[in-house]
C-alpha cells in the first residue's frame, strides 16, 4: 500500500469504491458519457484529460503486491459466453501471442467436438479465466462491483471487464478502468470506430476514454417476407420502408396485419428501444428519476397496440416471444440490433427461416446493445489486456473477420465499407446487404445527452411495471408506484417523487 500511496500523493485517488462506484468528487453521477471536446473521446488538454502537467498515467497505479497465480492468470469479467466466443473464435489469428496459446477443443455433452471451435486457456503463459455471472437483475454488476471494491487491497487482480451501455457511466465515470491513452492505444488506431462508441465510454468529469468496443449496434426493422407480399404486396426493403417510414404509417400497417391475421410485433417490448434510445435526456439527473416524453410515447403506443390487438401480448425473450420468429410464426416483425440477428433471429427461425427475412430502417434510427471491455486499474497483466483490447477493437482484419463469419457488426467503419464493396450479404436476410443499411443507420445515433448510470435497472423495472397496465390488471398510476416502489428497493439513493 505505501507504493499506491507515494504514486498517488498529490494527484489521482483510487477510488475503488462500492455499491454505485461513482467518481471521487464527481460532478454529476449522470452526466453525459461524452465529455470529449474533439472526435477523440477525449478531451482537448493534451489529450490527457484532466489535470493537466499533474496528471498520473492510470496504468501506473497499483496498490497490494499480487500473487504469484494473480500474476499467471488474465482474469476476465463477464454476462455471458459473447465476448469469450469472440476472443477464442479470432484474437488468436492476430495477436502477437499466437505462437504462445494454449487451446483445446470444446466438446458437446455428449463428448462430441464443436465444430470450428478452440478455446484458449493460456495466453503468453498466463491461464485465462473467466468469471460469469447474469446480467439480469443487476447480479453481473454487483459482483464486479465487490471485485473492484477489493482491487487495491487484494493479491488476486481483476484484468479485464466488461460493461454495457446501460450501465458504462458506474465505471466510466469511476477510477476503476485504465485510460486507453495509457494502454499505448492511439487516436490514429481508432478512427475507423463510430464516435458514439467512443461517448459511450468516455469519463465526463476528466474526458478520457477509458473502454473499446468490437461492435457497433444500430438496429433496424427485421420482417417476414412472406407476410410482406402477402399484406403488402412486396418484399423488398426500400418498398416495405415506406409502409414503416414513421409511426403513424407503422399503426396503419398494423391495422392492415391484424385484418390478415397477423400480428405487427410480438410483444410489450418490441419497440421500446426505438423509443429509449431517442429521449431527450437520461433517466437520472442529479439522483432525480424523470420519464422522459419518448419513454412515455412507447406506453401511450404500445397500451393502444395491446387493446386494438396489434400485438401478441409476449414479454421479451419468453417462449411465445421467440416463436414468433418461426416462418409461420404470425408476427410480422421485431425491432433488432445488429447483434440480434445472429443471436437471436437465426436460432429462433431455423432452417425454415432462413432467407425468409429482411431489413429495412423502421421509424426511427436508434441503437440497442452492445460490449464494452475494460483494463481495471491495477490489472497485474497488462501487455496481455492492452493487446486484447488492441486486437479485439482496433484490428481491421479482425474485425472483417468476425464480420464475415459471425454477422457481428464490427466497429470499423472502414472493414464494413470494404465487405459492402466486396459484396457482402446476410444468408438469413435472404441474400440482402443488411451492412449498407446499418452502416447509414450507425451513423445517426447520438447517445450524448441521454446516458445515465441507472439505466439498466430503470429500464428493466419501468418495461417490467408497465406490463399489468398494458394487460389491463392495473391503471396506470398502479404501475407507475410499482416502479418507483421496484426503483427505490434497487436503487435506494434515487429520488422518484417527481415521477408520473
Amino acid at each position: 500500500m505505501a507504493k499506491l500511496k507515494r504514486i498517488l500523493a498529490g494527484a489521482l485517488s483510487l477510488c475503488m469504491v462500492g455499491t454505485v462506484l461513482t467518481s471521487c468528487g464527481s460532478k454529476d453521477d449522470s452526466s453525459s458519457g461524452s465529455g470529449s471536446t474533439n472526435n477523440s473521446g477525449t478531451s482537448n488538454n493534451g489529450g490527457n484529460g484532466g489535470n493537466g502537467g499533474d496528471r498520473v498515467n492510470t496504468a501506473q497505479l497499483h496498490g497490494a503486491e499480487s500473487s504469484q497465480e494473480s500474476k499467471d492468470t488474465i482474469r476476465i469479467y463477464c454476462w455471458n459466453t459473447e465476448f469469450k466466443n469472440r476472443f477464442d473464435d479470432f484474437y488468436s489469428k492476430y495477436t502477437k501471442f499466437n505462437k504462445e496459446m494454449g487451446t483445446y477443443t470444446p466438446v458437446n455433452d455428449k463428448g462430441e467436438k464443436l465444430p470450428d471451435r478452440q478455446e484458449i486457456v493460456t495466453l503468453n503463459g498466463k491461464k485465462v479465466e473467466w468469471i460469469q455471472n447474469t446480467n439480469e437483475g443487476n447480479v453481473y454488476q454487483t459482483k464486479l462491483d465487490d471485485a473492484l471494491k477489493d482491487q487495491k487491497d487484494s493479491d488476486n487482480k481483476v484484468d479485464l471487464f466488461l460493461i454495457e451501455a446501460d450501465y458504462a457511466l458506474k465505471y466510466i465515470n469511476g477510477d476503476v478502468a485504465i485510460s486507453v491513452q495509457d494502454l499505448g492505444i492511439t487516436e490514429d488506431e481508432m478512427s475507423e470506430m463510430y464516435q458514439y462508441t467512443k461517448d459511450v465510454a468516455t469519463d465526463s468529469n476528466t474526458g478520457e476514454l477509458k473502454g473499446l468496443t468490437w461492435q457497433a449496434a444500430p438496429g433496424a426493422f427485421i420482417y417476414n417476407r412472406e407476410y410482406a407480399k402477402q399484406v403488402l404486396g412486396t418484399d423488398d426493403p426500400a418498398e416495405v420502408q415506406e409502409y414503416v417510414k414513421d409511426w403513424a404509417t407503422f399503426k396503419e400497417t398494423a391495422a392492415k396485419m391484424k385484418e390478415a391475421g397477423i400480428f405487427m410485433v410480438s410483444g410489450y417490448d418490441d419497440a421500446y428501444r426505438t423509443f429509449s434510445a431517442n429521449a431527450a435526456a437520461p433517466w437520472v439527473t442529479d439522483k432525480k428519476v424523470t420519464i422522459d416524453p419518448q419513454i412515455a410515447d412507447w406506453v401511450k403506443m404500445t397500451k393502444e397496440y395491446t387493446d386494438e390487438g396489434y400485438n401478441n401480448k409476449t414479454s421479451l425473450w419468453d417462449d411465445a416471444w421467440k416463436n414468433g420468429m418461426k416462418v409461420d410464426g404470425k408476427v410480422f416483425g421485431y425491432f433488432l440490433s445488429t447483434w440480434g440477428i445472429p443471436f437471436t433471429l437465426a436460432p429462433n427461425t431455423g432452417d425454415e427461416g432462413t432467407g425468409k427475412w429482411a431489413a429495412c430502417e423502421g421509424p426511427q434510427a436508434y441503437f440497442w446493445g452492445g460490449t464494452w471491455i475494460c483494463a481495471a486499474i491495477d490489472t497485474d497483466n497488462l501487455e496481455e489486456v492492452t493487446d486484447i483490447m488492441r486486437v479485439m477493437t482496433c484490428n481491421k482484419d479482425c474485425l472483417k473477420d468476425i464480420t464475415t463469419v459471425e454477422q457481428d457488426y464490427t466497429n470499423n467503419k472502414a472493414g464494413i465499407k470494404e465487405l459492402i464493396d466486396g459484396g457482402y450479404n446476410s444468408e438469413v436476410l435472404g441474400g440482402q446487404d443488411h451492412l449498407s443499411l446499418l452502416s447509414a443507420q450507425a451513423e445517426k445515433i447520438d447517445l450524448s445527452k441521454n446516458l445515465s448510470p441507472y439505466d439498466q435497472g430503470c429500464n428493466e423495472k419501468f418495461q417490467g411495471a408497465m406490463k399489468a397496465y398494458f394487460d389491463g390488471t392495473s391503471t396506470y398510476e398502479e404501475a407507475i408506484e410499482a416502479f418507483k416502489n421496484d426503483l427505490t428497493a434497487l436503487y435506494a439513493d434515487l429520488d422518484v417523487s417527481g415521477v408520473k
